[in-house]
């Protein structure tokens, strides 16, 4: 199994934890973060979809600029904007061929290169943030007075599948 088609199953695999984790976050209190510091629910479920829309510019285009934006939409539109970016990725990283893969793509933050790592590379690099960011959600949920879902095995709410 290549790389790519590796990436391609874990995403596949790991979807439906990530939508276990953000169907579990109470909408009601999506701005709960737990520190000053911390970013607050809405933040995260914003990132985690700007992270997606990232990565499939960076499949179309070869390139991503990434700005920091602040959080728009209601809840729902952001849990609906992280599933459809999710789904689109996923759909385009199948398409991937091994030549793709490998070519070199740009990363710039502000209009500043950062990086211009083999596309594959770039694509695990923002994969593994997101699950960083699913786990970082998955502490929110108790406090905000949800339950917490299983994601691996079974959580202190729920027994697993």
């Amino acid at each position: 199994m290549s790389q790519r088609e590796f990436f391609v199953e874990r995403r596949a695999v790991e979807c439906g934890a990530f939508d276990r984790v953000i169907g579990a976050l109470p909408q009601d209190q999506f701005d709960y973060r737990p520190h000053e510091r911390s970013q607050s629910a809405r933040e995260l479920v914003w990132t985690l979809a700007g992270e997606s829309r990232a990565c499939s510019e960076i499949i179309d285009v070869g390139r991503i600029d990434w700005h920091h934006q602040p959080p728009s939409g209601t809840p729902a539109e952001l849990v609906s904007s992280f599933q459809q970016s999710y789904e689109a990725l996923s759909q385009r990283a199948v398409a991937l061929d091994e030549k793709a893969w490998h070519r070199k793509v740009q990363f710039l933050v502000e209009g500043k290169l950062m990086q211009e790592p083999p596309l594959g590379q770039f694509l695990w690099y923002l994969f593994f943030d997101a699950i960083h960011h699913r786990g970082q959600l998955s502490t929110y949920i108790r406090p905000m007075g949800g339950k917490v879902p299983s994601i691996y095995g079974p959580s202190g709410d729920d027994p697993g599948r």
